[in-house]
């Protein structure tokens, strides 16, 4: 992410002056736009307006571009905000950007208040598009300003074998094989998807996750070598560098991977289930098998761990003992508690 401005911080994102001349620079290209600030200003509205558009769904696109130079977004955040964005281009079609306002974006939170989670994606994405439109002079404010988002609860799905089984046998064989190996190395869906054949080391699978860029190698077990095998075992025409590829060696996208697991999951019965609740199950069975889940899940820290695991499992507990339980006149004796020390 780009350092903020030391200097010259009235000026629109990218805009710098220089030796008396103001300039628009994106991807090392210096545009002089004028040398004095009235017509710098005009003339970077014109060409910021020109490249987003000047209906939301342009500005969206554009504005996401933007922050994926800036920080590389994950192949599954894309993927997701692209379907999120071409949401809001259907909601906001008869906007221009100048015209969404606060009550706005407040309906479509209002809209999705149904689905949480999904309402706060679309706000995440409304505020990326339109901080990069503040900045660039597109628009006056950014209106997702004051605008709140749903709190989110603690997921508790876990799914169960019987489950996973079910989905799985209502699965393609390309699907299939990425559920068995987000379920035996527990890793986001996005890290699945971007094995390369050469991480598949002498020792396991080496990973670098997306999303932290933890490094971890997934050690072989018979299961996931024979996972690997059903894997490369795939048809398709090309043989990319890719664990996983589409039929003509393209990489797999998540949005289709998201797509079949939808259709998986209906034909199976089974409601409430994500692609990410494998991530989930593969950590709790680690868990109570003893396994180290934190260093397989790749987090920093025990808390994280148990914040992650905290939902999936319910205790089991012991009550308190009862002596002479059901003896003579069913009557049942309280073993005396010890005295409190002051």
């Amino acid at each position: 992410m780009p350092r903020p401005r030391q200097h010259n911080r009235h000026l629109p994102r990218s805009v710098y002056l220089r030796h008396g001349t103001y300039y628009l620079v994106r991807a090392g290209q210096w545009t002089p736009l004028g040398r004095d600030l009235a017509s710098a200003l005009r003339e970077h509205a014109r060409l910021v307006n020109a490249d987003a558009g000047t209906d939301v769904g342009s500005l969206i696109r554009v504005a996401l571009a933007e922050r994926h130079k800036q920080r590389q977004l994950a192949e599954s955040t894309r993927e997701q905000y692209a379907i999120i964005a071409e949401s809001l281009a259907e909601m906001l079609a008869e906007f221009r950007p100048e015209q969404v306002e606060r009550r706005h974006v407040a309906a479509i939170k209002a809209a999705l208040a149904d689905r949480p989670n999904w309402a706060n994606r679309h706000l995440t994405v409304l505020h990326i598009a339109f901080s990069y439109a503040a900045d660039a002079g597109i628009v006056a404010t950014d209106p997702t300003i004051g605008v709140t988002k749903f709190r989110e609860q603690e997921r508790e799905r876990l799914l169960t074998l019987d489950e996973y089984h079910a989905i799985r046998a209502q699965a393609g064989a390309r699907l299939q094989a990425i559920m068995d190996l987000c379920l035996l190395t527990a890793q986001r869906i996005s890290d699945v998807l971007s094995i390369r054949l050469a991480d598949l080391t002498d020792e396991g699978i080496a990973f670098r996750q997306g999303k932290t860029g933890h490094r971890l190698v997934v050690g072989w077990s018979e299961a996931l070598r024979a996972a690997v095998d059903r894997a490369r075992a795939l048809p398709g025409s090309v043989r990319s560098l890719m664990l996983l590829q589409a039929r003509h060696g393209q990489p797999l996208k998540y949005r289709t991977v998201l797509h079949q697991w939808a259709q998986a999951c209906e034909l199976a019965g089974v409601g409430d289930a994500r692609p990410h609740d494998l991530r989930a199950m593969a950590a709790t069975m680690a868990d109570e098998q003893g396994l180290d889940a934190k260093r397989l899940l790749g987090h920093k820290s025990e808390s994280t761990t148990a914040r992650y695991l905290r939902s999936k499992k319910i205790p089991t507990v012991t009550g308190p003992v009862l002596a002479d339980f059901g003896g003579s006149g069913g009557k049942a004796e309280v073993l005396p508690m010890k005295s409190k020390v002051r």
